[in-house]
């Protein structure tokens, strides 16, 4: 039951030759998601050897270039891929527009239909659910209207402990009642059921200001990504262009009580990111650099007994 981040963009405004720009990809169980679309994106998709045709799910944060300049191209080619099924993006409103002008000049060749889900809120709400796991989407503050994105597996159903059936002669009904959480004469849930294993999580956040509202929003979150595009030194140009420090990103974790931050979205003027790490490691310790192509796997954890 995968549950993962790659990271395949770590640029901001302008790439670099080693930095490309905003583009990830989301594992959750089989089900892929793309989370920006950055130029070159489509290219470091097959360079990670993931199949275009496994996404069904797009999440914009914004409509910035660098975070949305590769969504012609990736759109274009599942067309002359001969796609079918439906693509669905989640976005703000304004991406309707683009997507319109793309259709009307260049979506002869695409036979696929694509769904946008406008992204509209100023908390946390609710954009998606599958069987196993909801997406939230929360407002950023960025210069322009901005949003990140919460992923959380869904409280899997209990188990029975095996020996309890026998020592309680339970039925398939009263089996079934304890597993739902329900007490029965016999015996509580409690006592013979278990949660199989811990719900994981991860939050995306990119770009944004830091504000007060969004550890509380992304509190408790496995795997935390937070743009980091400058240090300490430039932290009033971050302010100016509402932007983060890595610092600002650090702190966010903390607070947040997140278990591991990524870092990404840094600036060019940094040829190594090492000034990066080293300033958000000394507030929190679990800090790591996003690299193209890198894996960041949540392991699943069972539940104690």
């Amino acid at each position: 039951m995968k549950f993962s981040l790659m990271t395949l963009g770590t640029a901001s405004a302008l790439p670099t030759a080693s930095r490309y720009p905003s583009a990830h990809i989301l594992t959750v169980r089989e089900r892929l998601f793309l989370i920006d679309c950055g130029e070159s994106a489509q290219m470091q998709i097959r360079k990670a050897g993931v199949s275009l045709a496994k996404i069904d799910n797009i999440l914009i944060s914004h409509l910035h270039g660098d975070h949305i300049f590769g969504l012609f191209g990736l759109l274009s080619t599942l067309g002359m891929a001969g796609r079918q099924s439906p693509l669905y993006i989640y976005a703000p409103e304004k991406l309707s527009e683009i997507l319109d002008f793309f259709k009307k000049e260049f979506g002869e060749g695409v036979k696929y239909e694509i769904v946008l889900n406008p992204v509209k809120c100023t908390a946390p709400v609710k954009i998606y659910e599958n069987r196993v796991m909801e997406i939230f989407a929360f407002p950023l503050r960025h210069r322009e209207e901005t949003y990140g994105y919460l992923f959380r597996e869904k409280q899997p159903k209990r188990n029975i402990v095996k020996e309890a059936i026998g020592k309680y002669d339970l039925s398939l009904h009263e089996i079934a009642r304890l597993k739902e959480g329900e007490d029965i004469d016999k015996v509580s849930s409690a006592e013979v059921t278990y949660i199989p294993y811990i719900p994981r999580s991860f939050a995306y956040c990119s770009d944004t200001a830091p504000f007060k509202a969004l550890p509380e929003w992304v509190a408790g979150v496995d795997l935390l990504y937070h743009e980091a595009t400058f240090t300490g030194e430039y932290a009033e140009l971050a302010k100016k262009t509402f932007h983060s420090t890595a610092a600002d990103a650090a702190r966010c974790a903390a607070l947040a009580g997140a278990k591991r931050l990524v870092l990404g979205h840094f600036s060019s003027r940094f040829k190594s990111a090492a000034p990066i790490l080293k300033e958000a490691k000394a507030i929190f310790k679990e800090s790591y650099l996003a690299k193209e192509g890198a894996i960041f796997d949540i392991p699943l954890q069972k539940a104690k007994l």
